[in-house]
């Protein structure tokens, strides 16, 4: 399963959302290209996650133009999308009967990579 070199990628790290509902909306906009993706994301009902993948992939793009400024925008497409977990923040919330209830507070890393179609 060797992927040719995607031609840009854009990271972001700890952001605070878990994986889990990150890869919801990851699926969604998998192996599409970027114009696409982008209104994918814009209309989604899971807003905050949505507005950050929207931000990450609007630098990947920017990445590729800076990196070959001949590459058509509109032939890219998201070639890979991973969403791990990054370091979880462990609360306590008070429980009856003097216990405490941990609660975690995740987060998350994404990676975007895009290629052209046609390469």
């Amino acid at each position: 399963m060797n992927a040719p070199d995607p031609l840009s990628h854009a990271v972001a790290r700890f952001v605070r959302m878990s994986p889990q509902k990150g890869r919801l909306v990851a699926d969604l906009v998998r192996d599409r290209y970027v114009g696409e993706a982008l209104t994918i994301l814009r209309f989604s009902e899971r807003k905050k996650i949505s507005a950050i993948l929207e931000k990450v992939l609007r630098s990947a793009i920017a990445n590729a133009q800076q990196k070959s400024p001949e590459v058509d925008v509109d032939t890219l497409y998201i070639s890979r999308i991973q969403i791990n977990g990054g370091p979880i923040a462990k609360r306590i919330r008070p429980a009856p009967q003097g216990r405490a209830y941990r609660i975690q507070k995740r987060t998350s890393h994404v990676h975007i990579y895009l290629n052209e179609k046609g390469k």
